[in-house]
Parts: structure tokens; C-alpha cells; sequence
């Protein structure tokens, strides 16, 4: 029998096939409709740590800044800082506020 072997067991199944196919993700937590840019609002909210970076991910993707995306920075922002307030992501909990500030301003 053809198959890998974990743990001392045999799975019966074939290793993957490597091939140049497009990597594609697929988010588990979050199933359902979003507001347009909710994507690129996580990208750049994770990317705060990084002035530059996040210089870049608003460049590369102008519906953030929009009145478009501002539904979806606000809704990344106030999710982000919920979980800050259960203690994860506290890295981030002063440019999250920073941006929450900005989100007002709008």
C-alpha cells in the first residue's frame, strides 16, 4: 500500500502533488458578506506595526480611504480592538486606537 506514515499508521493517502498552481487561502473564521475592502483593511490593520508598510497597503488598495472602505476600516478597527480589550493583539492596541481616532475624523 502506497501512503504516508504518521505515527506508525498508515493513512492510505498520496502525498500532494506539487504543482505552480496559485496559492489560494481560505479565511475559516469569518464566513458571510463583508463591506468592500474588509480585506485589505485586515491587511493594513495588521500592517500598523509597520509605518512603511502600511503606507504601502494603502497605496496599493484605494478603496481604502474611501467612503467606500470606511465601513470596512471600521469594522476591522472596532473588531481588532475588542480583542484587544481581551488582551490579544496588544501590540497593536496604540495604532488601533490612533486609527479609531482617525475613523471619527471621517
Amino acid at each position: 500500500m502506497h501512503g504516508l506514515k504518521r505515527r506508525g499508521l498508515e493513512t492510505g493517502h498520496q502525498p500532494p502533488r506539487q504543482s505552480p498552481t496559485l496559492l489560494r487561502l481560505l479565511d475559516w473564521e469569518g464566513w458571510g458578506q463583508a463591506p468592500e475592502g474588509f480585506d485589505a483593511a485586515t491587511l493594513y490593520a495588521y500592517s500598523l506595526l509597520q509605518e512603511d508598510v502600511a503606507t504601502r497597503v494603502r497605496y496599493a488598495f484605494p478603496v481604502l480611504g474611501s467612503p467606500a472602505g470606511l465601513a470596512a476600516e471600521a469594522t476591522v478597527c472596532a473588531q481588532l480592538l475588542q480583542t484587544v480589550s481581551r488582551g490579544d493583539n496588544l501590540a497593536l492596541a496604540d495604532q488601533l486606537r490612533d486609527w479609531s481616532a482617525e475613523l471619527r475624523r471621517r
